[in-house]
């Protein structure tokens, strides 16, 4: 009889969380998820480089901007940007800022950054082109060092924006 019970037991467990979150999200004025699901739409930039690779620069769903990682590729030749670690910097979070800009969002919606970079004997000059697109309260970030990246680049950034 007891093992008869168990079904009843989970099916009324997660009830129970459901409505928990539910009236959780209810109560911090968020509303819950609609049942068909957030759209998701691509974000291409007329403006931006073109290298045939299997992703999108950047994917939205709701007010939510997942931006893929992009290095220092010139937006006409699909090359990397001359003029090493800055010049790379720059140019990618230009590119980035051009799927900012077709999403209706600026760097100051950018909430979270993750950098790719070849060498830490790089970080300080990667430090002073980042700080110029983010001067004031920059978003979260994490740094690693990788053994390579795609074209031999020294940087890659890749991003989360969020719009209020």
């Amino acid at each position: 009889m007891a093992g008869s019970r168990a079904p009843v037991v989970v099916l009324a467990g997660l009830s129970g969380a459901i409505l928990g979150v539910v009236l959780t999200l209810l109560a911090q004025g968020t509303e819950p998820p609609s049942q068909s699901g957030d759209v998701r739409r691509v974000i291409r930039p007329e403006r931006a480089p073109n290298t045939g690779l299997p992703f999108s620069p950047g994917i939205l769903v709701g007010n939510t901007l997942y931006l893929a990682g992009h290095l220092g590729r010139d937006p006409v030749t699909s090359e990397l940007v001359p003029g090493g670690i800055e010049a790379e910097t720059r140019q990618a979070l230009a590119n980035l800022g051009e799927v900012l800009k077709t999403a209706g969002m600026s760097f100051e919606d950018v909430t979270s950054v993750t950098v790719y970079i070849t060498s830490f004997d790089d970080f300080a000059t990667f430090n002073t082109s980042y700080r110029e697109f983010f001067p004031k309260d920059p978003p979260a970030r994490a740094t690693v060092q990788v053994a390579a990246l795609n074209a031999g680049a020294r940087v890659e950034l890749q991003m989360v924006a969020v719009k209020p």
